[in-house]
């Protein structure tokens, strides 16, 4: 039984993430939007399409949208950089995409596009 406990434990699935990034689902769903060109995306998204990222495993970093982290800031959405998560940021509508790419390690446009 322990042999099949340790074979388990050696199953995984790669992917191509320099990073993963959680956003407060409830936070973004307070705010209704604020982000993107018009100002009508929600954070994670507007991030995503910012830095030409695609869904799923095979993009260059993880922008998830998770439940509640509990910090519940008004009129701003927690954001957890998952390789630097003792520091939290909290970030209001209409902010720098590229400045918050960067606090969050994030690849830039070019990088994102052309991981590797």
């Amino acid at each position: 039984m322990e042999a099949a406990g340790r074979q388990r434990l050696k199953d995984h699935v790669r992917s191509n993430w320099h990073n993963a990034v959680l956003v407060c689902r409830k936070c973004s769903k307070k705010l209704d939007g604020g982000f993107g060109k018009d100002g009508e995306e929600r954070l994670a998204k507007a991030l995503r399409r910012h830095l030409s990222l695609k869904k799923g495993r095979k993009a260059a970093a993880g922008i998830i949208e998770v439940n509640c982290l509990g910090v519940c800031p008004k009129g701003a959405i927690t954001v957890v950089n998952g390789a630097a998560s003792r520091d939290w940021l909290l970030v209001r509508p209409g902010a720098d995409l590229d400045a918050l790419a960067a606090a969050l390690d994030l690849p830039a446009q070019a990088e994102a596009q052309n991981p590797g």
